[in-house]
Formats: structure tokens, sequence, C-alpha cells
């Protein structure tokens, strides 16, 4: 879902779909999870399409993307030259493990052996709420990823954030 909102100042803003919260799941013996209820209502216009269920760049997380948001995500990707060899080796790594899932008749999400493995997950995941997608973190790296005390939080977020509104 896509949401315009229009300022009295002549600009335009573009919202996609932005997820909210953090929740601890569990993953059944077969490896699938349960989507809580808080999280299907964020979802509720895509639940009837796939999901795109990928490896993360940065951590050992997966990511997991509604249909719309993957294809914005891919427009992007597209605009790369695929003759410039950077380009091709990082489309092929972050490509990489990429499955479309759908839910099942009960709302589960079945999660493939491989980005199981990949991700370190077990019986218990973490589900958080990344913009317009939602990781799926084994509980203990998230914690450790989180809590990290080398990380100044209130110093990356000024870095980060701090001149947003010069940019306009």
């Amino acid at each position: 879902m896509v949401i315009f909102i229009r300022f009295f100042y002549k600009k335009t803003l573009k919202v996609e779909n932005y997820l909210i919260g953090v929740y601890n799941c569990k993953v059944d013996s077969k490896g699938r999870l349960m989507i809580p209820i808080q999280l299907k209502k964020q979802l509720s216009s895509s639940l009837g399409a796939s999901f795109i269920l990928k490896r993360s760049v940065f951590h050992r997380c997966l990511e997991l993307f509604a249909m719309n948001s993957w294809n914005n995500v891919v427009a992007d990707i597209n605009k790369l030259n695929r003759f410039v060899k950077k380009n091709n080796d990082f489309i092929r790594m972050f490509t990489a493990g990429v499955k479309m899932i759908d839910l099942d008749s009960n709302g589960r999400l079945l999660i493939p052996k491989e980005l199981k493995q990949y991700a370190n997950i077990k019986n218990e995941v973490v589900l958080s709420s990344s913009g317009n997608m939602i990781e799926l973190w084994n509980t203990n790296d998230y914690e450790s990823t989180v809590n990290n005390s080398e990380l100044d939080f209130s110093s990356m977020a000024e870095d980060v954030m701090g001149n947003i509104n010069n940019t306009e």
C-alpha cells in the first residue's frame, strides 16, 4: 500500500507501508512461523499475495518483504548497469537465497531450511519491523545487536539524522 500525502506548501510525500513493532514468536518443528495478529493487520493488503524472504546484507538475519515493497527494491536494483562487474556481483549476492513464499491456510509462514540455518533460527525468533520490511532474528543475536555497548546510538542518530531537515 502506498499513500500520498499533500502538504499545504506544495510538496507531495510518498509514504510506503511502514511496519511497526517487535514480536517474540515461536517456530514449530517444521519451520513454520505464525505471523502475529498485529503484523497481519499492518500487512492486510498483502496477505493474499506472495512474500519475499532473503538474507540480510549487514547481519545474520532474514528480511521479509511484502511483494509491493520488494518490487520497489527490485526497481532500484534494475537501474544498475549490469555491464559494471561490481554491480553484477552485488546483484548476484543481494539476490542469493531469495525465496518467494506464501502464508498457509492457517496464516503461517514456512521458513526454508537453508535460510533458517543461515540466520541460526531454531525454536524462537524475533520479528523486528524495519521500515517497509520485517527482520527475522535468532533471539540471542537480536538482543546482542540492539544492546551492543560498542555502538553509541546517540552519536549514530546525530550522524544519520542530524541534518535531515537540510536535505530538502
